[in-house]
């Protein structure tokens, strides 16, 4: 068996967790609490615990003298569970949050709860890759080398070949003796009307790859992929460099307006994706022309920077975009540096603020064919919401800034090694357990670790509703900063930095806003529909950093509606999954074109409610507690507790 149960006394809680995983990341997806302020990188020496029984594996460490050690003490950071074991939290580490613990392992399980996704990739990408012989010329037959290409498509493969490109053109001739007259063409287009693209000697149908890309606002993300088996061959993420012409779509578009200010948005990205590219097809072991094409998901703005593509008017009444299906062109013409025609398919947009990113995501959960009423969320810089299910969709944008994804944040980081993504409070001494991505030592804060400090607090007391400290608790790490009241989370001695890891009340009132606009959002479309948060019957989750999220925390902070967590399914990157299967099929491509023609898009920068929602939930988790009926109970229960 590859699972095992992990029992944590005195808390007596049980976990199923696979062989191999490390106790204090089990111990944080359980809501059990052990003190660890080094991320889990094994400095501070915290997080101990007896083993009482069961098989582990761990190595001496100078935090443990050789006798603790004979007596069962392990630090939990440094060890991995092989079978069921039993562990005694040590008593400086114990806290009383059962009814929370409940609740996030109910939600742990729920988590894993395969979504309804789109159907199988079905290997029929858009641009397909046929290898075949050409009849040589004789004295007798001297037809042209394209004649004789589109003779033996039209006897091969049925296919009338109605055009080719010049570049391909240009490398038939030789390509075509190099091979000893057998070639391997690729074509896009549909039937009657396909284009030869690309021209390569002898047989390469096997080693043709595709790449896919998410343009997000704040982030970039990219998976090539094997034609042959369609299996993901290498993954890569950055940051978007057009970052430091602005952190939203509003400061971008303002900068575009500026002299060469276009141009210098476009180049940015593209020469980012490049490397990207390139490093992809390195990682992979491809040659860059064996690349076949690629797809790209982005919200309207960044596909419109993207294209080059003056983005002025979605800015302005009534936001009208250039175009919301754009025919696929070689990625050359926008300054990709590639060896021959790679066509280019940008996923289609449906407004302003509302583009091909969601397309791409409603497409790969699948809720536009399901019956059930179904609300998809999108967290990230500019946030979407679709509302529906297979007879109809709405959506609308909201836009929350950066601090879902490390931005606006004195500390925050992208969700990559480093990053305090784990995090819970003892009740009893206010000691902060930390767990990293990596378990290094702590660097910043990613998105998901910034909901989740947010939620400890306001259990704890440490901060107010209205996100302010307590100055009169958590004594040593409450402290007056540069930039107002912090909270101290880890110090330099213990970082990856060298310096204090920081949160603000600026940095809190960040968080807050963004997750008062993502529910505002949730909370107007519905009621343009009529409806209620009580009618939903299922809520996808997407987002880069989406699957990482503790459910329970996101709805104690009034992030997401406060209903059934049955209902919830997270898909992770929605974006690039639905631009992963476009890749891969011609089918998704299309369906994703019927999609954004079926959705219809509120404008809520034009609705006054929207505005009076945003403000009423820029408190934790919102002014109106009957739409939060758990949180406020649970609240209520364990500040009971407390007295």
């Amino acid at each position: 068996m590859n699972t095992c149960a992990v029992r944590f006394m005195p808390a007596d809680v049980t976990v199923q967790a696979r062989r191999g995983d490390n106790l204090l990341q089990i111990a944080v997806e359980a809501g059990v609490h052990i003190n660890a302020s080094c991320g889990g990188d094994g400095a501070c020496g915290k997080c101990r615990v007896v083993i009482s029984s069961g098989d582990v594996d761990c190595t001496e460490c100078e935090k443990l003298s050789p006798e603790e050690y004979a007596k069962g003490w392990r630090l939990a950071c440094r060890t991995t569970v092989q079978g069921n074991a039993e562990v005694l939290i040590s008593e400086e580490s114990v806290l009383d949050k059962k009814a929370v613990r409940e609740a996030r392992i109910h939600a742990h399980e729920a988590r894993h709860v395969s979504p309804e996704t789109a159907e199988a990739h079905e290997l029929q990408p858009p641009v397909r890759a046929y290898c075949f012989g050409l009849v040589p010329p004789t004295i007798g037959d001297n037809a042209s080398d394209l004649t004789r290409l589109q003779r033996s498509l039209r006897k091969e493969f049925g296919i009338e070949c109605s055009s080719i490109d010049i570049d391909a053109l240009k490398s038939l001739p030789l390509a075509a003796r190099a091979g000893n007259w057998q070639i391997t063409a690729a074509m896009t287009g549909a039937a009657g009307s396909e284009q030869v693209v690309q021209i390569d000697s002898g047989d390469t149908v096997g080693n043709r790859c595709c790449i896919a890309f998410d343009i997000g606002t704040t982030s970039l993300w990219g998976h090539i992929i094997s034609l042959n088996g369609g299996r993901l061959l290498a993954e890569a993420s950055t940051y978007n460099p057009q970052i430091k012409f602005g952190d939203d779509v509003i400061s971008r578009i303002v900068y575009s307006q500026k002299q060469s200010g276009l141009k210098e948005l476009q180049h940015a990205v593209v020469a980012e994706l490049q490397s990207m590219i390139d490093a992809l097809l390195r990682d992979a072991g491809i040659e860059i022309n064996s690349l076949s094409h690629i797809t790209a998901a982005g919200n309207t703005v960044m596909t419109h920077l993207l294209l080059g593509i003056d983005p002025k008017y979605l800015r302005e009444a009534p936001y009208v975009p250039a175009a919301s299906i754009i025919p696929p062109f070689d990625a050359r013409s926008i300054g990709f540096s590639l060896n021959c025609h790679v066509p280019l398919f940008v996923l289609p947009s449906v407004a302003s603020y509302v583009g091909g990113d969601i397309v791409a995501g409603v497409v790969a959960s699948g809720m536009y064919k399901t019956e059930k009423l179904t609300l998809y969320i999108d967290i990230g810089t500019n946030g979407e919401i679709v509302l529906g299910n297979r007879d109809w969709l709405m959506t609308a944008s909201c836009s929350a800034g950066p601090a879902f994804e490390g931005g606006g944040l004195k500390c925050g980081m992208r969700a990559t090694s480093g990053a305090i993504e784990g995090f819970s409070i003892s009740d009893a001494t206010l000691e902060p357990m930390i767990v990293t991505i990596g378990r290094k030592r702590p660097s910043g804060i990613c998105g998901s670790g910034a909901i989740n400090i947010l939620a400890e607090f306001m259990q704890t007391g440490i901060i107010a509703r209205n996100g302010k400290f307590d100055r009169s608790l958590a004594a040593g790490r409450v402290r007056e900063g540069a930039e107002g009241v912090e909270y101290v989370l880890a110090e330099g001695k213990l970082s990856g930095t060298g310096k204090d890891i920081i949160i603000s009340e600026a940095d809190i009132d960040n968080i807050m806003r963004a997750k008062a606009a993502m529910f505002a959002g949730c909370h107007a479309l519905l009621e343009k529909a009529g409806l209620l948060f009580d009618n939903l019957e299922q809520v996808v989750i997407a987002g880069a950093f989406g699957d990482y999220i503790d459910l329970e925390k996101a709805i104690m902070i009034g992030l997401f509606p406060d209903i059934p967590r049955e209902s919830y399914r997270f898909i992770g990157n929605g974006s690039l999954l639905g631009a992963q299967l476009t890749a891969l099929s011609i089918r998704h491509l299309e369906t994703s074109e019927e999609v954004a023609r079926r959705m219809t898009n509120i404008e809520l920068s034009e609705d006054p409610s929207f505005m009076d929602k945003y403000i009423a939930g820029i408190f934790l988790p919102h002014t109106d507690a009957a739409l939060f009926p758990s949180v406020t109970a649970r609240s209520a229960k364990f500040e009971r507790t407390l007295g």
